[in-house]
């Protein structure tokens, strides 16, 4: 059993940055994949980024390449995503995932955490 916790969710200006964390409650976080993903208003839930078990590996949509930053800390059971440059389009509740044993740009993980609020102001 995994457990997630996101914190770092908040409101933003455009342009601004923020930094949301993911902490893990499992003995055996190296084994899992992380995503991060995001559902705005009316919208599906959607994958943003995703980290390989060792974080070599790094993936993500289109529309935040460039500005999001994934990764990761196995010594601290911990997965992070920078934003920056952010949108008024960013603005979505974010969730982070866990599922074994890699990436994959879907909503098929098997832990997910209880999500964080970021709001993008004009």
């Amino acid at each position: 059993q995994v457990q997630l916790v996101e914190s770092g969710g908040g409101l933003v200006q455009a342009g601004g940055s923020l930094r949301l964390s993911c902490a893990a409650s499992v003995r055996t976080f190296a084994n899992y994949a992380m995503g991060w993903f995001r559902q705005a208003p009316g919208k599906e839930r959607e994958f943003v980024a995703g980290i390989n078990r060792s974080g070599g590996s790094t993936f993500y949509i289109d529309s935040v390449k460039g500005r999001f930053t994934i990764s990761r800390d196995n010594a601290k059971n911990a997965v992070y995503l920078q934003m920056n440059s952010l949108k008024r389009e960013d603005t979505a509740v974010y969730y982070c995932a866990a599922r074994e044993p890699r990436v994959i740009p879907t909503l098929k993980y098997d832990y997910w955490g209880q999500g964080t609020q970021v709001t993008v102001s004009s």
